[in-house]
């Protein structure tokens, strides 16, 4: 099974858009994505809304997106072509409770992909991708965090040279492809060939081990 990660460094960066081209451009892969979200306090992981719940049962939830329409971004994912699509949501901090779940969605998956930073923790994917936008000056510490394991880097171009974000360094990713979006088009052919000879090598690899 194929396993791509798509992270990023802040929110509204084109996370998503890449799921979405990516699933557009491989239809082959019959991929089943999942969009991951961590709640900080006061928002409700059931639906992502305001909340002032406090117990367990709602501490993460899963649900399939059916809607084809594209006004979400699950729902974005199934009208790229995914065979299946799942929002997960979870507190801050509680990944972990959903992993068991998670990891039962992708075993019955043909191939996966997956928008997240902090499942990192948990899964080793065959590909991560991290979307940067230089103009944006939020850093997630998730993306700091495993900005060493990106593979490759999707940075937008931008007119000024210095990001806006502050006390981050991409040393991390030094040496490692950077390919240069200009939103609306968030997936070039050139990521597309990357990605498409990155699994197959991963396939290749995988055939010999056995």
């Amino acid at each position: 099974m194929a396993l791509i990660v798509i992270g990023g460094h802040s929110r509204n960066v084109g996370k998503t858009s890449v799921v979405a081209g990516l699933i557009s451009a491989l239809p082959e892969y019959n991929w089943t994505a999942l969009k991951l979200a961590q709640y900080g306090h006061g928002v409700c992981s059931m639906d992502g809304k305001p909340c002032h719940c406090a117990t367990d049962d709602h501490s993460w939830a899963i649900s399939e997106e059916t809607d084809r329409s594209g006004d979400s971004d699950s729902s974005r994912f199934l009208a790229a072509g995914a065979a299946r699509a799942w929002w997960v949501r979870t507190e801050q901090g509680r990944l972990a409770e959903a992993m068991p779940t998670i990891r039962r969605k992708l075993q019955e998956s043909e191939n996966a992909i997956l928008e997240s930073n902090s499942i990192l923790k948990f899964l080793r994917p065959d590909l991560y991708l991290t979307v940067l936008d230089p103009a944006t000056a939020d850093f997630k510490n998730s993306a700091q965090e495993f900005l060493d394991r990106a593979d490759a880097v999707i940075l937008h171009e931008r007119p000024s040279e210095v990001p806006a974000w502050r006390g981050t360094s991409l040393k991390p990713v030094s040496g490692r492809p950077i390919f240069r979006i200009c939103p609306p088009q968030y997936v070039t052919s050139q990521i597309i060939e990357f990605v498409r000879l990155k699994l197959t090598t991963e396939d290749t690899e995988d055939t010999e081990k056995t």
